[in-house]
This record gives C-alpha cells, structure tokens and sequence, in this order.
C-alpha cells in the first residue's frame, strides 16, 4: 500500500522523497505537517534546518550584522564564542541553568573577564591602562626594580593608583600598614644607623634624638 502526496509518495518501505534534495529518506527524517495529504512537510529535516540557515544569513547581512559561521562541534566538547575556540567540556564551569548545563564562557575567557572586572571595581583601571603604567615603569617593580611587576598598589585612604609592584614589595608595603615613619625607620635600620628605642613606660618607647 501506497500513501500518495502532493509531493512526495509514501510506501511499504516507509521512506519519502524529499523535494529538496531528492533522496528516499525514512518517514522520521520529515517533521510533521497536518496541511500535507501524508501528514509530512515535503523537506527532509536536514534540508528545512539548511534552508533556515540561509535565510538566517541572508536576513542578517541585509541588516549589516555579523554572521557566526557554522562550526563541527565533536561530542564532548563545546565552542566558546567569545575565543572561538573547541574545548573540552572540562574547561567549562558547570551552569545548572544552561541547557547543556555549562556556562556560555570558557574557564580561561570567563578567568579574563573575572580579571578585567577586579582592575575595574578597585582601581578604575582597564587592561589596557594597567598595561600602560607597567611600560611606564619599564616593566619592573617601582621600588625594587628587579622584580616583575604585576600587582596594582593603590592609597587605601584616597583609593589613587600610585604604580604596579612586584608581590613582595606589595605585601611589605601592607605590613608596614602604608605607613612613611615605619618604612623610613625600617631603611635606617637596615643600613646600620638606627638605635635601638627605649623603652620608658608599658608600650611607650623613646627614640634616641
């Protein structure tokens, strides 16, 4: 038995004609479709999604947006669209939410973007300016000048960038609490020519003059 359509046939075999590309596929290769005799649109479903595609495209060039190219995603893995690149799916934080239950970012473009936001909220600065005052500083730590700098100091009473340092330079720095007598006595120290304060009441010590 037979089942004849509009456009396309039907058979024992269960398979249809697509009008699109021309080949007999199996019924379940059709979407349904109540207008159609068979109850089939006359497109197989890789045909109807190519079609989509295109007008898609179409539709957004007409409209001067930018067009994602269509990209072979392996199972198991995930592109990101902010790098473009395939990952594996364990370089996804996980996101309940999603429907693959990933997050829209990979792990290193979501740790950049983590990144940027941090320079932004404490210290008014983009990449780009941070950049800027490491060049100014010839690459290195403006108080040891050996050091790679990579840590933003900032006065924590004004919140005013004063450079980038090196992570020991930045640490002493807050132990000494920002404090200019503390570090000023500390360099005396260590060059050999502080005395030692006295100690005159609970706490309380004298410095010699």
């Amino acid at each position: 038995m037979k089942v004849t359509g509009e456009f396309g046939v039907v058979g024992q075999s269960g398979e249809k004609q697509c009008t699109g590309c021309k080949r007999n596929l199996p019924v379940s290769e059709f979407a349904r479709d109540k207008n159609r005799s068979d109850g089939l649109q006359v497109r197989c479903r890789g045909c109807v999604a190519e079609y989509s595609a295109a007008h898609y495209r179409r539709r957004r060039e007409a409209m001067g947006l930018t067009v994602r190219e269509k990209v072979d995603v392996p199972a198991g893995h995930k592109l990101c669209r902010t790098c473009g690149a395939v990952k594996p799916h364990s370089e996804w934080h996980r996101n309940a939410a999603a429907s693959d239950g990933l997050a829209t970012r990979c792990k290193a473009c979501r740790a950049i973007q983590e990144r940027e936001g941090h320079l932004k909220r404490h210290y008014g600065l983009t990449e780009a300016e941070r950049d800027q005052l490491i060049a100014e500083q010839g690459g290195v730590c403006c108080i040891c000048l050996a050091a790679p700098a990579a840590h933003v100091d900032h006065c924590h009473e004004t919140g005013r960038v004063r450079g980038v340092l090196c992570f020991s330079c930045n640490a002493a720095l807050g132990q000494f609490k920002d404090r200019p007598d503390a570090i000023r006595r500390a360099a005396a120290y260590v060059e050999g020519i502080a005395w030692k304060p006295t100690l005159v009441a609970p706490g309380v010590y004298q410095l010699p003059s």
